[in-house]
């Protein structure tokens, strides 16, 4: 006999920017869930020539380190992607990973867990002192990595390859939200997301939210939850969608 589906009945919240739900939509779906999309922000890649300078000088540091696919894609749009002699490419995740090598980067470093910590912990990354590090990332995107790396000692050669339009929640997925009645999970895999939602919604809309139970992607967005208000938090084993919905389904089968 077959179980059922781990979240049935319940509705998952998604944070991802626009036009990146889908692959937690159809996570969602397998356990039985609904999502509702609450896109705190649109990707927007930047090709403009100060964007390109400083891309071409993260790209020829000692090491590389790639913090999404968005970045991945955004820079492989301006440059072929090659790998020097001798230089290590670093991504946070396995989807990171996997924009890379499309690209052409064909080894890369990706920690088990994809955080911050847990890229920042890896052998290559955690003696730097004069390594010239560059980092594909976006303006306010894993300022850990940046602070860390740089307080290790590394020249840090930022290339913010794409940027995030920020976004207010549309009348109608407020609307959505405030009717929910059923169990509500919301997905998180980025603090800023978190944030920035939370300060765009009406108190109504934003006491609904709070109401919900949370999934995080690591223990450090697990404990900023807990700050914003959430009382009902689990983590996940990864940021995948997978991870994520695996991790709601088993604690919503605990309850």
């Amino acid at each position: 006999m077959t179980s059922s589906p781990g979240l049935r009945g319940c509705y998952v919240v998604s944070l991802r920017p626009v036009g990146c739900h889908g692959a937690l939509r159809r996570a969602a779906a397998r356990e039985g869930a609904r999502t509702l999309a609450l896109s705190p922000w649109r990707l927007q890649p930047r090709t403009d020539p100060a964007t390109r300078t400083a891309l071409r000088t993260a790209l020829a540091a000692d090491a590389v380190v790639v913090t999404s696919p968005a970045a991945a894609r955004a820079a492989a749009a301006m440059t072929p992607l090659r790998a020097q002699r001798g230089q290590v490419w670093y991504a946070l995740g396995a989807a990171t990973a996997c924009a890379l090598q499309r690209a052409g980067i064909a080894q890369v470093n990706t920690p088990a867990r994809a955080t911050s910590e847990a890229l920042l912990a890896l052998p290559g990354l955690a003696q730097t002192h004069g390594c010239r590090i560059g980092l594909v990332t976006a303006p306010d995107g894993r300022d850990l990595l940046a602070q860390t790396l740089t307080a290790r000692g590394a020249q840090l050669q930022l290339a913010h390859v794409y940027a995030r339009e920020h976004l207010l929640p549309t009348t109608a997925a407020m609307s959505k939200l405030t009717q929910i009645t059923t169990p509500l999970w919301v997905a998180i895999s980025s603090g800023q997301a978190l944030i920035h939602l939370l300060g765009a919604l009406p108190v109504h809309a934003k006491r609904q939210l709070l109401r919900g139970h949370v999934c995080a992607a690591s223990e450090r967005l697990a404990a900023l939850s807990r700050e914003l208000g959430f009382r009902r938090v689990v983590v996940a084993a990864s940021p995948s969608p997978a991870d994520l919905v695996a991790a709601m389904a088993q604690a919503n089968q605990r309850k």
